[in-house]
């Protein structure tokens, strides 16, 4: 949010979206480091859940409910990134979701916990969903990241005394 925040500043410091894109760049990899948030996937090349997000600011911003700007600036980045790279690296659901959030107004700030808050209930739901098929709740993990317990074996422990 607060890359998509300061491209819109350059741009209203006179800027063009593909100036301010790429000064933006250039001084988020200079001070925070080469990786952009919001950009690429580990297990989805083109990671749809960003791409429906996208297309329904597209819809609220041709209705006129928000101006669209940052989608516009999403993608911009989207496409410097694609230059500089020589890859496509899709902008993700934490990136549309970041879009969705300055289309809406909010400070970058609130950013981090309103993404906590929306990623919560979508695990609930996904839990729920999950428990409703009969089949064990498990989470987007692939498979070579399962894990085997190593730790200390299982064993009886005496209750406490309460004071």
């Amino acid at each position: 949010m607060e890359l998509l925040e300061d491209i819109g500043a350059r741009m209203d410091a006179g800027a063009t979206l593909e100036e301010a894109t790429r000064a933006g760049l250039d001084h988020f990899q200079a001070t925070i480091g080469k990786f952009i948030p919001g950009f690429g996937h580990r297990f989805h090349p083109h990671d749809p859940r960003g791409r429906r997000l996208l297309g329904l600011v597209d819809t609220a911003a041709q209705d006129g409910v928000v101006p669209g700007r940052f989608a516009s600036i999403g993608r911009a980045i989207e496409r410097d990134l694609d230059r500089r790279s020589g890859r496509h690296l899709t902008m993700n659901v934490d990136g549309s979701g970041a879009v969705v959030l300055c289309e809406l107004g909010f400070a970058p700030t609130l950013g981090r916990g309103l993404m906590a808050l929306s990623r919560s209930v979508g695990i609930l739901a996904h839990a729920w969903e999950q428990q409703q098929q009969g089949g064990r709740n498990k989470g987007p993990i692939p498979p070579d990241f399962l894990y085997t317990y190593t730790g200390p074996p299982a064993r009886d422990l005496e209750p406490q005394a309460s004071g």
